[in-house]
């Protein structure tokens, strides 16, 4: 049996945790890393900026499936996830200042990907600390983690972000080192039970493994179809947010012809009421769903959601358009992040191997965030702005309809 910790530890630790490695995460790629990369070499910012995004999503995905691997095999009186966690934190703070130092492109590199590499062994253990809640209390867990925790490093961040960008060297230090004190502070709340005494099983033979053979960690589709849908469905709905998400500012100027000040205005509305959604409904979904036992419908309609708020946009074209967008949107995107990983822990194959799945999951953070901004330089040079909500609708709806195909989870 799972060992188990209360919510009343569990749902702080979950909330602080994903806002101390997101919030800074945000906050350096966004802001300090672009700032920096600019000083450095201005003249290839465009295309730096594209290259470290690059490598970044291909060795995130490598150190993400790695750690969840070595987690789930980890003993110690600690817990299987804190060891590496708080290591992952503390490597990434020493990753952080070795970019602030930074003087020319391959350092800066080098250290970016150290950082990404660090991030990825907080992520992935983290994440799994879900499988701690108590089975009646997964839900509000699930809502503390992605609709809280993440709503506070999405956005909250950001505001005191802005306040370095002509500090960016300074900014590097005080954010890396924010996730080493925040991620302390939610291992020592949670306080992971011991798991000395647990089994793990550990293959005995040492000899060469093929590259079929390597793909079996991944089960067929008979057994995984569940754990695939809602793959399939997450990278679909990471698409279709970040289509529109990633090119909002050109949204406004370029296909609605606001004007700056416009454009400003209507950006800062947009993610105050998505801001406002996550946070409410980090409060209400995880608990309905507890409630009510409701889990894979409000998920799905939730990514659906995204596809109406794209709509809304195309067809009005005005700022009644972008109050339905945000308002669509924000209440996907609210429910999505309160409910997602916990749907994906109900459909997980194999129990022993949670935080790897878990990983594999979230890596549809990043690869969406890679592929959404490609996919949409392309359907606005061939066609025009307002063909990507037409691509982000027909994501959505292919993400919703995977996730509500699950039969695993029955509503």
């Amino acid at each position: 049996m799972n060992a188990t910790v209360s919510l009343k530890r569990l749902v702080p630790g979950l909330i602080i945790g994903p806002a101390s490695w997101l919030g800074p995460y945000i906050a350096a790629s966004s802001l300090f890393l672009p700032a920096m990369i600019q000083q450095i070499d201005a003249a290839n910012k465009i295309q730096l900026v594209a290259l470290f995004s690059t490598c970044g999503m291909v060795v995130a995905a490598v150190s993400n499936m790695v750690a969840g691997y070595l987690s789930d095999r980890t003993r110690s009186r600690f817990g299987k996830r804190t060891p590496w966690l708080v290591g992952g934190a503390a490597v990434f703070m020493l990753a952080m200042i070795l970019a602030s130092l930074a003087n020319g492109i391959p350092f800066l590199l080098a250290s970016w990907m150290l950082g990404q590499v660090a991030l990825n062994f907080i992520v992935a253990p983290m994440v799994a600390w879900l499988d701690l809640a108590p089975e009646n209390g997964r839900g509000t867990a699930s809502g503390a983690y992605g609709g809280l925790g993440m709503a506070l490093g999405n956005n909250g961040f950001t505001i005191f972000a802005a306040m370095f960008l002509g500090q960016f060297r300074l900014g590097f230090v005080i954010f890396g080192t924010l996730t080493f004190i925040g991620t302390m502070i939610a291992a020592l709340i949670v306080r992971e039970p011991s798991n000395l005494d647990e089994e793990i099983s550990i293959p005995k033979k040492k000899e060469k493994t093929s590259f079929k053979e390597a793909l079996t960690i991944f089960p067929s589709w008979s057994v995984g179809r569940d754990y695939y849908l809602a793959l399939i469905g997450k990278l679909f709905q990471g698409v279709g947010n970040f289509t529109v998400t990633g090119y909002l500012l050109f949204i406004m100027t370029d296909f609605l012809g606001k004007g700056t000040t416009d454009t400003q205005q209507s950006i800062q509305l947009i993610n105050t009421i998505m801001l406002l959604f996550g946070i409410a409904m980090g409060f209400i979904a995880g608990p309905f769903s507890d409630k009510y036992k409701l889990l894979k419908l409000p998920v799905g309609l939730s990514t659906i959601s995204l596809g109406i708020g794209a709509l809304s946009m195309f067809f009005l074209q005005s700022d009644v358009g972008i109050l339905i967008y945000g308002f669509a949107a924000g209440l996907g995107m609210g429910i999505w992040n309160s409910l997602d990983n916990l749907l994906n822990l109900e459909v997980i194959p194999d129990k022993k191997r949670v935080a790897f799945f878990l990983g594999v999951y979230n890596l549809g953070n990043t690869i969406t965030q890679a592929i959404a901004p490609v996919l949409a330089a392309f359907v606005i040079s061939q066609f025009s702005f307002s063909a990507i909500f037409i691509v982000s609708f027909i994501c959505s709806m292919v993400g919703g309809l995977s996730i509500l195909s699950i039969k695993s989870v029955t509503r």
